[in-house]
């Protein structure tokens, strides 16, 4: 007889990204030590998502599992850009300890951080050997950034066969179909439509459901779906940056979400290529001055 899945609720609030959910119910009784484990890893993740790295770095020590440990470096990477170089660096001596290396949290972890460092290569070494159903969703993510679409399908077929209604294996499937684009977009919109009607809203369907609809040229529909996700959390990175995406489309000013961006998430890919096109630009006229 299969035992009670106890952390599925938790599970399911982190990956669909209500994070706060997740933390508030997350005093589950009698749970084993490795579930213990795996609960604490979340609910420390989820403080990572909402911004307390502090928190999560203070509160992890040295005695903490292995997969704590790891978490404790996730944070310690994305608290700023002087832990960067220290963190990868510790975390590369981690992988190489034949004890803990294959630990499937720490080589997550690992995927999460290279992916971050645009390093897609590396972050594959750790997670290609999937194990966990996190671990074949992150490929499906590595794999979309590469424009490997092909290999992304693959990931997902492997996560179909695990469980084919897994959450996770709906989000890959709904981040392919994306990717994909034509028909496939209308098949992503029911995916986070069908979340939006069995699980509290987070900002993380709206911005599912609102991509899609930009893909389909609904810009009005987009842009309220946008603005009931910006109310849920005003500093939301896909959220302000689809926002800027929007408004455009919608001829109305997209500065002040810019600046929102500019101010909460310097190094986001569209702050970059913003600074980078203004800077061309200012050399452009200069050129004519």
């Amino acid at each position: 007889m299969a035992t009670p899945d106890h952390l599925f609720s938790l599970r399911n609030n982190f990956y669909l990204g209500a994070y706060q959910a997740a933390i508030n119910n997350s005093d589950i009784p009698n749970l084993s030590q490795e579930d213990s484990i795996e609960r604490d890893s979340l609910v420390y993740r989820s403080y990572i998502a909402l911004g307390s790295y502090q928190l999560v770095i203070s509160e992890i020590d040295s005695s903490a599992p292995t997969p704590l440990q790891a978490v404790k470096l996730l944070a310690s990477y994305l608290s700023g850009p002087e832990q960067k170089e220290n963190t990868i660096s510790s975390l590369k001596e981690w992988l190489g300890d034949s004890t803990i290396g294959n630990n499937p949290v720490l080589r997550l972890i690992a995927g999460i951080i290279f992916m971050h460092e645009q390093d897609y290569n590396e972050a594959l070494k750790h997670t290609n050997t999937g194990g966990t159903m996190e671990l074949h969703a992150l490929n499906v993510q590595i794999f979309l950034k590469m424009y490997r679409s092909d290999f992304a399908e693959k990931q997902l077929k492997i996560m179909q066969q695990i469980d084919e209604d897994h959450t996770l294996t709906q989000l890959a499937n709904a981040w392919l179909n994306l990717a994909v684009g034509g028909s496939k977009i209308q098949e992503a919109y029911l995916i986070f439509q069908d979340f939006s009607e069995k699980y509290p809203m987070t900002g993380l369907i709206l911005n599912g459901k609102a991509v899609c609809c930009m893909h389909m040229g609904h810009f009005d529909e987009a842009e309220s779906l946008l603005l009931e996700a910006l109310n849920k959390d005003a500093k939301d990175a896909e959220t302000l940056a689809n926002l800027i995406v929007c408004s455009l489309h919608l001829g109305k000013q997209s500065s002040r979400y810019l600046s929102q961006l500019k101010l909460s998430h310097p190094d986001h890919m569209l702050v970059k290529r913003t600074s980078a096109d203004e800077e061309s630009f200012d050399r452009a006229l200069q050129t004519v001055a």
